[in-house]
């Protein structure tokens, strides 16, 4: 375990806070190969839980998960024009294998539109084959020049849905279906607001014809792109000849989209919960939630402590109030030569949402003494009945951290008429989410990146927009086209 020298704080250095943190919470270590990073036991678990989640959220939703190549034939990519352009710069290439080298350059994927609709027109002869719903959990490359661990790294963790449909309103429903199933995972589980709505044409992904976000905002108030959900149109169809024979016996093109979150969503965790002292993880999502630690002064002490501790363990993890399938997930730290308040720090480092001390005068009460890492409040907790209470709390954090996320983000949002040098000073300030107008001219965008490095991160869906929608541009004055979210971000 690392030393116990505190972590920068939020407010002196937000960046080397968020590194320190990752680290010494052992999520993540940096790997011998520059950019890309190694995902200790302690941030896998995390991932894992996420996984899970997510994975039941989309077979209940009719997808299938299949695994396509890590090497793509390079002139796949080149058949769609956008999506080459957009990627090339991040591509890695292998040009030799076996000791040849090879007569066509395979790709290393850096997502996997081209060979996954390749397999789909070899699949597809007539509208009874669609709709095909399918997802990949799988490892991808992009070869970014400035990483991070989490948030942007050469190689990460993702998932990634692809499906085809007959029909535009068909791709359409599903991209919007995909986004609000990552909505109620981000909120649900991550404990992390989001707010969805339409990404600027200058921001879409390379090929779509629209792309859909959840934009979270984290502690610095800068905006994280959480998850984004894509209608491809007939894009990857015409480029990859997938298509289908209608009701009608005529030949068509298929509608494709494709929507993905990452690992990344591990480094939203902890920007979006994470303390001076700590991560701070939604019960939800912890490889532990309940960390028992027993604490002893003698050996006669520490014999009866810990017998008490491992049959509380038991209780707890045998209760089947939540279902026979979600057991409360509890540790038992019986370190010895270790103090109770080293043990303390370090169960506060890695998040564990509770902490039950359990010394001689709290077995002789029947109590453990109870310790919320969210709020750092501390109460007794009577052994009778302890796993439903137990449950219960665990339920109340989640709850209370999403509030509290949801009322950071609301404190940190401008609404209303705000001026161009109002805005510039606040994105040079304290940053946040501004919700002004847009009058739609690519030009206005890419002045307000320049001047702030804050974009468009959604025009947002129609319950998260003003009461009054905004009537001018924020940038030039002309009438506004739409409202949009403006803010810099990770």
């Amino acid at each position: 375990m690392a030393d116990d020298k505190k972590l920068t704080t939020r407010a002196d250095d937000f960046s080397a806070w968020y590194n320190e943190l990752v680290l010494r919470s052992e999520l993540a270590d940096y790997s011998p190969v520059k950019g890309s990073m190694v995902i200790r036991p302690n941030g896998y678990g995390i991932w894992e839980r996420m996984q899970r989640a997510l994975d039941d959220m989309f077979k209940e939703t009719g997808h299938q998960n299949a695994y396509f190549p890590l090497l793509i034939p390079e002139s796949f990519l080149k058949k769609e024009a956008q999506h080459v352009e957009g990627f090339a710069p991040e591509c890695a290439v292998v040009t030799h294998g076996g000791g040849k080298e090879l007569e066509e350059p395979l790709v290393i994927r850096p997502t996997s539109e081209t060979i996954i609709y390749h397999m789909f027109a070899k699949w597809t002869q007539s509208y009874r084959d669609l709709p095909i719903l399918m997802n990949q959990w799988a490892n991808v490359v992009r070869w970014e020049m400035r990483t991070r661990l989490f948030l942007r790294t050469l190689e990460f963790l993702w998932q990634e849905g692809h499906t085809a449909h007959a029909t535009h309103d068909e791709a359409e429903q599903e991209t919007v279906r995909m986004l609000h199933v990552y909505r109620t995972f981000m909120e649900g589980w991550m404990a992390m607001p989001v707010i969805t709505g339409l990404k600027s044409d200058g921001e879409k992904f390379a090929g779509a014809l629209r792309t859909y976000s959840c934009e979270a905002m984290m502690q610095d108030n800068k905006a994280l792109q959480a998850g984004t959900s894509h209608n491809l149109g007939q894009n990857f169809a015409k480029a990859f000849e997938l298509q289908f024979q209608d009701e009608k016996g005529e030949m068509a093109f298929a509608w494709n989209t494709s929507w993905g979150v990452s690992t990344r969503m591990v480094g939203g965790l902890v920007m979006t919960h994470g303390d001076d002292n700590g991560l701070r993880t939604p019960p939800k999502l912890a490889p532990i939630e309940i960390v028992i630690v027993p604490i002893w002064k003698s050996d006669e002490q520490q014999a009866q402590l810990t017998a008490a501790a491992l049959k509380l363990k038991e209780e707890l993890t045998t209760w089947t109030g939540r279902g026979a399938t979600d057991r409360l997930r509890v540790h038992v730290d019986l370190r010895d030569g270790m103090k109770p308040g080293a043990k303390y720090y370090e169960w506060e480092l890695r998040g564990i949402p509770l902490r039950f001390e359990l010394g001689p005068k709290d077995l002789e009460k029947q109590a453990v003494f109870a310790a919320r890492r969210d709020t750092r409040e501390k109460q007794s907790m009577a052994m009778d009945g302890l796993p439903a209470a137990a449950a219960a709390l665990l339920e109340r954090i989640q709850n209370d951290m999403f509030a509290a996320a949801l009322a950071r983000r609301e404190a940190n949002s401008v609404r209303g008429p705000i001026t161009y040098d109002a805005f510039k000073a606040l994105m040079e300030g304290n940053g946040g989410f501004v919700f002004a107008g847009w009058c739609g001219d690519a030009a206005c965008e890419a002045k307000v990146k320049e001047d702030t490095k804050a974009t468009i991160r959604v025009m947002p869906d129609a319950e998260f927009r003003s009461p009054v929608a905004p009537a001018t541009c924020l940038c030039c004055g002309a009438p506004s086209k739409a409202e949009a979210v403006w803010a810099r971000a990770y």
